[in-house]
């Protein structure tokens, strides 16, 4: 049923739900728009709805080939709405999806188009901060590009901000999608445009090898994984491509690279990637939720130990959505809870069969190992006692005087 939002627009049909709002394929004055409404609790929030208006000019300016323009934000009764161009295709995340990685130079081209994007934004003076696969759209309509790869245009600008005001999420509060987060803002830092690229270079890694570098199971984890691990190499790429990403996945922001440079530099890799087909990599072992100190009191829900090869949702019992918006807000945590987790290394792509080092699994076959070989040791310790005893005794019979206790005692392992 159609529609209308504010006097200029119309909305026809439901495109996508998410947890901040509803994407209508709509009608404006210049022809065909997407149009995102937030939820009603929010179009309800004065302290949101004056930031929206405050950031009109700002988000009315983004005018980039990779970037969805918005054309305009309506404050109309209980409607808060951002009009934007309608891009006739899907976004990231349901190709992954369908195919689970991309060849290095698709997933290569992918990243340049929306580091484009937040070199405009940035320049701009507009931080994305929820960049993730659901945010980035492919557009059909467009020419294809290396490895087969549609433009990639970067969407919601501006969302995820609008929604994070102070009252909302307070200073120990955090918006976003975990397995994205920069350590920065799980450590309550404010986020600066080197947010941005932490998290598309963690969508970068996530193209290439199908499961994003620090994600997958509890949401506590995945936040610790971000501060305190390093990020495992992928086999059978450019050490050139390793070290770029690398660069931008680094824990200090200033040591990030900028939107332009990454730009830039993955356009120089491109030709070297050309015929590469995508990586066997085998996704590793999800944490289950004992192993990332989940108890009663936690603040995080329980969540399956099954692997995740995106975001974990951060409400209890919240439903998947059509393209898993994860605009919720969660407690930063404290120094304590950051510091509990295992330091080192990052969850490890595996060969089939084998466990990752310094999983729950890995631990408790460990711990079975090590009593089946104290429980053998055991046995032949017995053993030899027993033997020393009998021949002991055999001397005896024989009339042959035992041997000194110090030497028939067997030696200690």
């Amino acid at each position: 049923m159609a529609r209308n939002i504010g006097s200029r627009y119309t909305a026809h049909q439901i495109l996508g739900r998410g947890s901040a709002g509803t994407v209508w394929l709509g009608e404006g004055p210049e022809g065909p728009v997407a149009i995102k409404l937030l939820r009603e609790d929010l179009a309800s929030d004065e302290e949101l709805v004056g930031r929206f208006v405050r950031e009109r000019t700002a988000l009315l300016g983004l005018d980039h080939p990779r970037v969805v323009g918005v054309h305009d934000l309506v404050v109309d009764g209980n409607d808060l709405a951002l009009v934007m161009d309608l891009v006739r295709g899907t976004d990231l995340r349901t190709r992954l999806d369908r195919e689970r990685r991309l060849a290095p130079a698709a997933a290569v081209a992918i990243a340049a188009d929306v580091a484009e994007g937040l070199a405009a934004a940035h320049a701009a003076g507009v931080v994305h901060r929820d960049v993730k696969p659901e945010n980035i759209l492919l557009d059909m309509e467009g020419p294809l590009g290396p490895g087969g790869s549609h433009p990639a245009l970067l969407t919601d600008f501006g969302v995820a901000k609008l929604i994070d005001t102070p009252r909302r999420t307070r200073a120990t509060r955090i918006i976003g999608t975990p397995d994205y987060l920069a350590p920065e803002i799980v450590e309550g830092l404010p986020p600066r445009a080197a947010v941005d690229i932490y998290a598309l270079a963690t969508v970068l890694y996530e193209l290439l090898a199908g499961f994003t570098p620090f994600g997958g199971g509890h949401p506590g984890a995945v936040l610790r994984r971000h501060v305190t691990e390093t990020v495992v190499p992928l086999p059978g790429i450019p050490d050139e491509l390793w070290q770029l990403i690398v660069q931008c996945l680094a824990k200090a922001p200033a040591s990030r690279l900028r939107a332009s440079e990454l730009a830039a530099r993955l356009r120089e890799l491109q030709p070297m990637l050309k015929g590469m087909p995508p990586l066997d990599v085998d996704e590793p072992d999800a944490e289950p939720p004992f192993d990332a100190g989940a108890d009663a009191d936690s603040p995080y829900p329980a969540v399956s130990s099954a692997p995740r090869r995106a975001a974990v949702p951060l409400v209890p019992g919240a439903a998947t959505d059509s393209n898993r918006d994860t605009h919720t807000s969660m407690r930063v945590p404290g120094p304590d809870e950051l510091a509990g987790g295992a330091r080192g290394t990052a969850r490890a792509p595996r060969t089939p069969g084998q466990r990752r080092p310094g999983s729950a699994r890995h631990k408790a076959e460990a711990v079975r190992r090590r009593r089946i070989t104290l429980g053998v040791a055991g046995l032949v310790l017995a053993a030899a006692i027993g033997a020393g005893s009998w021949l002991a005794a055999d001397g005896d019979d024989e009339g042959v005087p035992p041997r000194d206790s110090k030497q028939s005692a067997p030696s200690q392992p």
